[in-house]
C-alpha cells in the first residue's frame, strides 16, 4: 500500500515565513487554520522533546490532539475508497474511517520525529470548485532543493474549515490512496481493505 510519503507531513512540520492577509474573511480563516496548526504542533514538539525522545509513542497523542481536528477523515476516506463507498455498510464505513484515520495519524507522527526545520511560505489562497470550498497553497523549502508545492483543499464543516485533500508536488493524497485501495477491494472486497488497513497499522506501530 503505497503512500505519498514524508513530504505530506509538511502541514504540521513547517515554520511559516509569514501569513499575508488577503481580502476575504473565508480565505483568511482557512489559511490561518493551516498556519496555526503548524505552529502549535511545532511548539508542542519543542516543549515535549525530552519526553518524546524517551518515549516516541507520545508523539501520537500530540498529533491526535493538535493535528487531527484540522482534517475531515470521513471525507478523506470516502474520496480514497471511491465508488465502493456506496456499497459499504454503515459498520464498514465506520471501520474504514477509523483504520484509515489511525494509519494517517501514525504515519504523520513517525515522520514528525524526523523534522529537520523545513519552512513554509503561504501563497494567495484560491476559491474552490464550489461555494464552501477553497485551496490554501504553500511552498515548502527543502535544503539543497527547489521548494515543494503543498496545496490543501478545505471545506466548511461544523462551523469551521477542515482539510479534505492534500496535494504534494501535484500528487493528491486521495488519488494516491485510491489506487491502492482499489486494488485491495478488487482482491478482497471492503472487508479485505479493512483487514489490510489493520495490518498496515500494525506494521507502522511496530516498525
Amino acid at each position: 500500500m503505497r503512500t505519498v510519503g514524508g513530504r505530506l507531513l509538511c502541514l504540521v512540520l513547517g515554520v511559516s515565513l509569514g501569513l499575508t492577509v488577503f481580502a476575504g474573511g473565508a480565505l483568511d480563516a482557512a489559511t490561518a487554520m493551516v498556519k496555526d496548526t503548524a505552529e502549535r504542533m511545532l511548539a508542542a514538539l519543542e516543549a515535549k522533546r525530552p519526553e518524546i525522545d524517551a518515549d516516541p509513542r507520545l508523539i501520537y497523542e500530540l498529533v491526535e490532539e493538535i493535528v487531527a481536528p484540522a482534517f475531515d477523515f470521513e471525507a478523506i476516506t470516502r474520496g480514497a475508497v471511491g465508488r465502493a463507498w456506496r456499497r459499504a455498510t454503515p459498520a464498514q464505513r465506520r471501520e474504514l474511517v477509523n483504520q484509515f484515520r489511525r494509519l494517517l495519524i501514525r504515519t504523520y507522527a513517525r515522520a514528525l520525529l524526523n523534522y529537520s526545520g523545513q519552512r513554509i511560505r503561504y501563497l494567495r489562497p484560491q476559491p474552490g470548485p464550489r461555494p464552501g470550498r477553497l485551496r490554501v497553497r504553500t511552498r515548502v523549502a527543502e535544503a539543497g532543493g527547489a521548494p515543494i508545492p503543498i496545496d490543501y483543499s478545505l471545506h466548511q464543516k461544523n462551523g469551521g474549515w477542515r482539510v479534505y485533500d492534500v496535494k504534494v508536488d501535484g500528487v493528491s493524497l486521495i488519488s494516491n490512496y485510491r489506487s491502492s485501495f482499489r486494488t485491495e477491494i478488487r482482491k478482497g472486497g471492503i472487508d479485505g481493505l479493512i483487514q489490510r488497513l489493520r495490518e498496515r497499522n500494525g506494521e507502522v506501530a511496530h516498525g
